[in-house]
This record gives structure tokens, C-alpha cells and sequence, in this order.
């Protein structure tokens, strides 16, 4: 893999900022559902967000080491 430039690694940290309020704010937004399935779903979504976090993070730490 080629080495990222810092463009490219300050893209990837933004974009893992924004999942990370994406992932915070369906976690919210599950608190305050009173509908079980409606809660379930977007607990899901903010999972979905957290494993798009960790994915990033390893591009992220693959541009540092090299």
C-alpha cells in the first residue's frame, strides 16, 4: 500500500469525526424512542457507524506507520 498523504489522512480523520457523531447521535435518538423496533433499528445504525469507525481508523493508522 502506498504511503497517504496528509490530504488523504486529515480526510480520513474528519470522516471518522463525522461517523463518530452520527454513531453518538442515533444512540441518542434510541434513548428516546418509546417504539421498540424503531429503538432497535437505530441502535443498529449507530453499531454500523462504530464499525465504520474502526475501519477508518485502520486506514488512518496504516498512513502514520508507514
Amino acid at each position: 500500500m502506498a504511503e497517504l498523504t496528509t490530504k488523504e489522512l486529515a480526510f480520513i480523520e474528519d470522516q471518522i469525526r463525522a461517523e463518530a457523531i452520527i454513531a453518538k447521535t442515533m444512540n441518542w435518538c434510541a434513548t428516546q424512542c418509546s417504539d421498540p423496533e424503531l429503538k432497535s433499528n437505530l441502535e443498529q445504525l449507530a453499531e454500523q457507524h462504530q464499525l465504520k469507525i474502526a475501519d477508518l481508523s485502520q486506514y488512518f493508522n496504516r498512513g502514520i506507520v508507514q
